[in-house]
């Protein structure tokens, strides 16, 4: 091969690379855009709290666990001098002022301030806001503003792209951008409320974004900014945004009313697991357990029993127990709908009015007297519960596990001490007595779902009996 053949294949070569190369650079998102009709509608709040209120902290951050962080700036003095200025971001969504930002950004705030881009600034009204979404809705005094669309959340696909404008450490109008990680993520708050699906994403978001937009390529808001995943205080790919689907049924409720009410079913649910799946004859884990229903709720009105999996609510499958709420909670209160579910492995449909959120109370165990009885075939030592104790938990019967032996049936399926038992299979158990016969009876090879109580809350467990 002569050197000037040589030099011309390098050359193609070369040109082919740079022609793959220009191609895939072509396929890359151009957010340049979105950004210059988006940004005039994206605005920075600035919230003032007294130096009283500052020393207390955020109550709502309190409520999420330690590593996921609502990235909210405050800055100023020590809350004894002066009062502290707070920082965040939001949009606009009416021509006529209406404002959307977080809860956490406002909430305890004595003045709100939004700031726009071309540098105007309007004192705001906060029409309402609901800690339960972290939604809070604004108003200024203004009119002809720009505005942003809130688009369908649910033709997000996860690797899509997707954008953030807000006000991160301050620098106002920042732009990131990144990929949708995932859809329907559940972010129970310490008091187990679930009502957000949020849409996780790997977009840079940092302390100052709170409350902006998150947009498709069509420019259009899929999402506000809400939480973080971080060790460090600061953005490691892992953010966490409100749906459209949410903020809009919360907006359009603080709209007319100042408030938000949430559909309301009255179950305590768990997930199914592969044991529980098996012992309650589904051929893979799906659905929603319900662990306890509460007297006269829509629940029980509809004839919802304990044991019973709820697979689909309002022809929406439930693929596992978080799924629920973030269904029933979009519903309006006194809406009659239809939920499939499995009882005795079979599938039923029953027809329920939805109620309105009421909050559910617990109680803890109170103890009793060890009896030393022999561990039996499950490894656990049981007494019955006294009456004060049923009268408690408002239960006509049960046992309280006083110990449990290690490497038993019990301990393999997590049984704890303290725990109250009171159904195995579909055998209530009433005291002592009850229980050692429905152990007696069980068969070897055969998975079984049981029922207990722990610390207030009510939960099965799969019991697998060796061959």
């Amino acid at each position: 091969m002569n050197v000037k053949f040589r030099v011309s294949a390098v050359f193609l070569f070369l040109l082919c690379q740079l022609g793959a190369a220009s191609s895939a650079w072509a396929e890359l998102p151009d957010f340049r855009e979105i950004v210059r009709e988006a940004s005039p509608a994206v605005v920075k709040i600035i919230v003032e709290q007294a130096a009283s209120k500052a020393g207390q902290g955020q109550r709502g951050s309190q409520e999420i666990p330690e590593e996921l962080r609502r990235f909210f700036e405050f800055r100023g003095g020590p809350p004894s001098q002066q009062p502290r200025m707070g920082m965040g971001s939001g949009f606009i969504i009416s021509k006529d002022g209406y404002v959307i930002t977080n809860n956490h950004v406002v909430e305890g705030a004595d003045s709100v301030l939004v700031r726009m881009n071309d540098r105007r600034e309007f004192d705001a009204e906060v029409i309402g806001s609901d800690p339960r979404s972290d939604i809070a809705l604004l108003r200024i005094d203004a009119a002809g503003l720009p505005t942003l669309d809130l688009a369908d959340d649910e033709d997000l696909e996860v690797g899509e792209w997707v954008l953030a404008i807000g006000s991160p450490f301050g620098l106002d109008y920042s732009v990131s951008a990144g990929i949708i990680s995932a859809k329907g993520r559940s972010l129970p708050t310490e008091r187990n409320e679930n009502y957000v699906p949020f849409i996780q994403t790997d977009v840079a978001i940092n302390p100052g974004n709170s409350g902006g937009p998150l947009f498709n390529l069509e420019g259009e808001v899929v999402g506000v900014n809400s939480q973080i995943f971080t060790r460090s205080g600061g953005s490691i790919g892992l953010s966490f945004a409100i749906p459209t689907s949410v903020v809009r049924h919360v907006v359009d409720q603080l709209k007319k009313n100042g408030q938000v009410t949430r559909g309301w079913l009255g179950v305590t649910i768990q997930d199914v697991d592969k044991n529980l799946a098996e012992s309650f004859g589904l051929k893979r884990p799906r659905g929603a357990l319900v662990a306890e229903v509460s007297v006269n709720s829509p629940a029980s009105n509809a004839g919802v029993q304990t044991g019973d999996i709820i697979v689909a609510f309002n022809e929406k499958a439930i693929s596992d127990s978080a799924d629920l709420p973030h269904v029933v909670g979009l519903i309006a209160p006194g809406t009659s709908v239809v939920m499939e579910i499995v009882r005795d492995k079979k599938r039923k449909f029953l027809n329920v009015e939805v109620g309105g959120l009421d909050a559910d109370e617990s109680v803890s165990l109170a103890g009793g007297e060890f009896n030393q009885d022999g561990k039996g075939r499950l490894g656990l030592v049981v007494e019955t519960l006294p009456q004060e104790s049923l009268e408690q938990f408002g239960i006509s019967g049960g046992v309280v596990v006083k110990s449990v032996k290690p490497g038993s049936v019990a301990a393999v399926a997590d049984i704890r001490v303290d725990d109250v038992i009171t159904l195995i299979d579909t055998n209530p158990i009433k005291s002592v007595e009850v229980f050692q016969q429905a152990v007696d009876e069980l068969k070897k090879g055969n998975s079984v779902p049981l029922r207990l109580i722990r610390r207030g809350s009510p939960m099965f467990i799969g019991l697998r009996i060796p061959d």
